[in-house]
């Protein structure tokens, strides 16, 4: 965790220093840029457990609904300390004021008592499926749910989509797990074994066997249930956003799961040609290029299926 927080806080405060022979480049957004700011307010927030992490926030438009409705992951590096849901409520906001409905997810993380594997996995499929269960308090529309997540929740979000790929044998396997139609990933690390030997990543490597658990007899492949790879295809559509100038998570995390899940015969775009001066932040900020293309993204299918 200490690695991340010196990696994290170099990536996002150190401003880029412009060549003399060329022009300067814009500056990213850091952290405090994005939370200093007043932070707008979910309509709801419900208990599917009993700690403090087991919480969601649903965001309600205006209006009477049914509401189009978006599943929304936080990052963090799987780590409750570094994030929760807040981080994301401004691009909730963002999205309820567009007339979509969000159930903002939380989970715990691997520094918290029941963390880890099979935890936070079963954190975030039970709170996805909670969705299912209060859609008609809420007046949700879970015809076609959107999935997006951001960083680790990148992760995460494409991992809910899987779940019905999960092998016979995994603990987190359920019945009738929460049907994703679409998964949007925004700087995300989906690829776990690749992200546990990328020593340059932002979260480090460490927190990924922290996460995944030591191999037992019961479950020798930490991989085979956890990391989105191994569940490929997964059979919806994949939309994956990064920055180039990203210096937590490297655009390579992105060009090369983008390049397996085409190749295992899924439909997985990658945004960048349109998007300049993207960071970490600027992928959750609403005012920027990188969260208009998401936006645009998650209305087009929407709108589509309504």
């Amino acid at each position: 965790m200490i690695r991340f927080a010196i990696l994290a806080l170099a990536a996002i405060s150190t401003p880029l220093v412009a060549q003399t022979s060329a022009p300067a480049k814009p500056s990213l957004l850091t952290w405090p840029d994005l939370t200093k700011r007043p932070k707008p307010a979910p309509d709801a927030t419900i208990d599917y457990g009993t700690d403090q992490m087991q919480k969601i926030d649903v965001w309600i438009p205006k209006g009477k609904g049914p509401f189009p409705v978006v599943v929304m992951v936080h990052g963090g590096c799987w780590t409750t300390s570094i994030a929760d849901r807040s981080l994301m409520n401004w691009i909730a906001d963002d999205l309820r004021k567009s007339g979509v409905a969000v159930w903002n997810i939380d989970y715990r993380g691997v520094d918290r008592a029941g963390g880890g594997y099979p935890g936070t996995f079963a954190d975030t499929a039970n709170a996805a499926d909670q969705l299912a269960v209060n859609a008609k308090k809420f007046n949700l529309d879970t015809r076609h749910v959107v999935a997006i997540g951001h960083s680790a929740g990148g992760h995460l979000a494409l991992w809910l989509a899987g779940r019905p790929k999960l092998p016979a044998t995994s603990p987190l396997r359920t019945a009738n797990p929460l049907r994703i139609d679409h998964v949007i990933s925004l700087g995300g690390l989906p690829d776990l074994e690749a992200t546990a030997a990328s020593p340059q990543n932002g979260c480090g490597v460490e927190v990924v066997g922290q996460l995944v658990g030591k191999p037992t007899p019961q479950h020798p492949d930490v991989y085979a249930d956890t990391s989105v790879p191994r569940l490929l295809p997964l059979g919806m559509k994949q939309d994956l956003i990064s920055g180039r100038e990203d210096r937590i998570i490297p655009f390579v995390m992105a060009t090369d799961y983008v390049a397996k899940a085409n190749a295992a015969g899924d439909t997985a775009t990658l945004h960048t040609i349109t998007i300049p001066a993207t960071g970490h932040v600027e992928l959750i900020a609403p005012e920027t290029a990188a969260w208009a293309e998401a936006k645009r993204l998650i209305l087009a299918d929407l709108r589509k299926t309504q």
